[in-house]
Order: structure tokens, then C-alpha cells, then sequence
């Protein structure tokens, strides 16, 4: 059978939404395991922050005004400058901020599992805002809040239950520095920071969507946004760490890589590509491929930072995957016409209705 150009073409079209979010989840583990190094060599998580935006706007400000420059601009009014305030706010500052605090507390892989519950909590605040419509007689709305609750249950799972270490040949040696360094307490701190890091996320991913609505010069807000969170995030840090100015030297070493990196890739060109796909897909579809991260970080650091991996961890990462492809195929229905309104639906259920008769 043979395919035509046409149908190839309509085939990319329909993937592009998928491999954008596989691109960005990938660009996200890189960041997990260069930033873990990171901390781990003593830097700080808030000038972390500050270094990462100021390069992402250096990066992203100059293709903003050329490739947009012919692009009539909405005015940026008090309202609009608000909620791109916002939006870094909740994004570049406090998430990224918690985030990486976090990190410090536990292990790269711990928390790229914990933040699979970003579509759950992406899911609740969608609905208290009227984003997301459920309808308790539906199966699909159903599937979503079990899918919710699944996916909760199993990060406590990971938080809570540790059980036996698992043998892994390359994390040999390995174990005693782990088992000092990541303990109960300290596995309970991380997961409240990435736990509040989360809901802050799914604020900046809705508050990123409703922006784009007024505001629909994607290359131009993401060069905003890292501007802002650059500027707001520099005030936090110098609060943080007032009075101890050598925090903010930096070498040719992996604090530099992981500002350049994290600034290019997962602030510049994620938040670009994630705007382009909120556009059409959602906050929530966004969050959905949380999974993706997980395992490229769980495998990554298993070998680069030779991170001892539990069965606890493994059984409750299987638990979060299992409520968050439930909560998916609830979503299925939404996946299928994205950009279709309720308008649109009701339009096929009718003549659905009217075939019936018909026949």
C-alpha cells in the first residue's frame, strides 16, 4: 500500500504535538542529572536558578526580536505584564526553586519520579478552574480522578517505602554512601518540596496558557518570562544568601554546564516549545509524558551518578505510571479533536442521533 505525500505530511502534523513533549522530557532528565551534579559540588540551588534564566534570555531575547519583529505584537498593557509576572513567578521562581532544594535532599532519579504526579495535580487545578470539565456518570471522568488518585497513592509509596536495595552491577560499591546520605527524613523533605514545587508547576503551565490567550507572541513571552524569573529569582537569592557572596563565582566546571545548559534547553527552547503546544493540546496533555522523564533519568543516573535504586521506589513508580495512564485514556476523548469545543461535539453527537434514526 502506498502512502502519499499528502498523508505523510497529515501524519507529521498529528505527531508533531508528541515528539515536541518527547523532546522536552528528555531535555528535562539531561537537566536532573547535570544539575544533581551541580549540587552536589556545593552550588546553590537559588543562584542555580538566577544563571539559568539570565542565559536563557541572552539566548532567547535576540531570536524573539527577529523572528517576531514583523509580527504585530500585542500591546503589553498592566494586565498582560501581570501575568507574565505571574506565570515566572510561579514557574522559573518558586517551582524551580523548591525543585532543585529538593534534589538536594534525595536522589535525581526520586525526584523525576515524584514529579509524575504533576498530571494529577495539573488535572485538580484545571478543574477547580473551570479548565477541565468532568462529569461524575462518565466513565472517561471517572478514569480520570481514579487515574488522580492512583497516581497520589503511588508517590507516597515512594516516599514512605524503601524495602531491599536492588543489585544493580554498576551501582556496586555504591550503597553505604547512599544509605547515609538519603534517609527517611530526608526522602520526607524532598517529597514536600517537590509535592508543593508540583502544584506550583501546574500554576505555571495554566497561567503560561491563559498568557498565550492575550498574549500570542510565543518566542516574545518565553524571552519575558526568563527575564522576569531571572529578575525575581536574583531578589530571592540575594535574600537566601545574603552575606555569603562566594556562592556566586563560577568556574569552567559542571556548575557552568548546568546553567548553559538547563538556561538553553529547559528554560529558552522548553518554554517556547511548550507554549506552541498548549496553544494546541493543553496544560494537561503537556504533563502527561511525565513518565518519559522518569525512566531516562532512573536509567541515567543509575550509570553517570551511580545512584542505588530500591524496590520501594521501583514498585511505587509502577503504581504512579499505572494511575497516570488511567488518568490518560480518560483523557483520550480530548486528545482526539484538541482544539474542537463543545460546540463542535455536540454537532457530531447530532448527527450521530440522526444516523440512528435513519437507519
Amino acid at each position: 500500500m502506498k502512502i502519499s505525500r499528502d498523508e505523510v505530511q497529515l501524519m507529521f502534523v498529528k505527531a508533531k504535538p508528541f515528539l515536541a513533549v518527547v523532546f522536552l522530557q528528555a531535555a528535562l532528565a539531561g537537566m536532573d542529572i547535570i544539575a544533581k551534579a551541580a549540587l552536589n559540588q556545593g552550588m546553590s540551588n537559588y543562584v542555580f536558578i538566577v544563571y539559568r534564566h539570565a542565559v536563557a534570555t541572552i539566548v532567547i531575547a535576540p531570536f524573539a526580536f527577529l523572528l517576531e519583529k514583523k509580527i504585530q505584537r500585542p500591546k503589553m498593557t498592566l494586565v498582560i505584564f501581570f501575568k507574565i509576572m505571574l506565570t515566572s513567578l510561579f514557574g522559573p521562581v518558586i517551582s524551580q526553586n523548591l525543585y532543585f532544594l529538593g534534589m538536594k535532599y534525595t536522589s535525581a532519579t526520586f525526584i523525576a519520579s515524584m514529579t509524575n504526579v504533576l498530571p494529577a495535580v495539573t488535572f485538580v487545578i484545571a478543574c477547580l478552574l473551570r479548565h477541565e470539565k468532568v462529569k461524575m456518570t462518565s466513565t472517561h471522568s471517572q478514569a480520570k480522578i481514579i487515574g488522580t488518585l492512583i497516581s497520589i497513592g503511588g508517590a507516597m509509596i515512594m516516599t514512605l517505602v524503601r524495602g531491599p536495595d536492588l543489585d544493580l552491577p554498576w551501582t556496586r560499591g555504591n550503597h553505604q554512601d547512599h544509605k547515609n546520605g538519603e534517609d527517611l527524613n530526608n526522602s520526607i523533605k524532598g517529597a514536600l518540596m517537590i509535592a508543593i514545587a508540583s502544584f506550583a508547576w501546574a500554576g505555571f503551565m495554566i497561567s503560561h496558557a491563559i498568557t498565550l490567550q492575550t498574549y500570542p507572541a510565543a518566542l516574545s513571552l518565553t524571552a519575558w518570562i526568563c527575564m522576569l524569573g531571572t529578575v525575581e529569582g536574583a531578589a530571592l537569592a540575594l535574600i537566601m544568601e545574603r552575606g555569603n557572596s562566594a556562592v556566586w563565582s563560577i568556574k569552567w566546571d559542571t556548575k557552568l554546564l548546568g546553567a548553559v545548559y538547563s538556561g538553553i534547553f529547559c528554560s529558552g527552547i522548553t518554554y517556547y516549545v511548550q507554549g506552541i503546544v498548549l496553544k494546541e493540546r493543553g496544560p494537561v496533555f503537556v504533563t502527561a509524558f511525565s513518565p518519559l522523564s522518569m525512566v531516562l533519568v532512573a536509567v541515567m543516573s543509575s550509570f553517570i551518578l551511580s545512584e542505588q535504586m530500591y524496590l520501594g521506589r521501583v514498585i511505587g513508580a509502577i503504581v504512579i505510571i499505572t494511575g497516570l495512564y488511567l488518568f490518560v485514556w480518560g483523557k483520550k476523548k480530548d486528545y482526539e479533536s484538541p482544539s474542537v469545543e463543545d460546540q463542535e461535539m455536540s454537532v457530531h453527537q447530532s448527527t450521530n442521533a440522526g444516523d440512528a434514526v435513519n437507519a
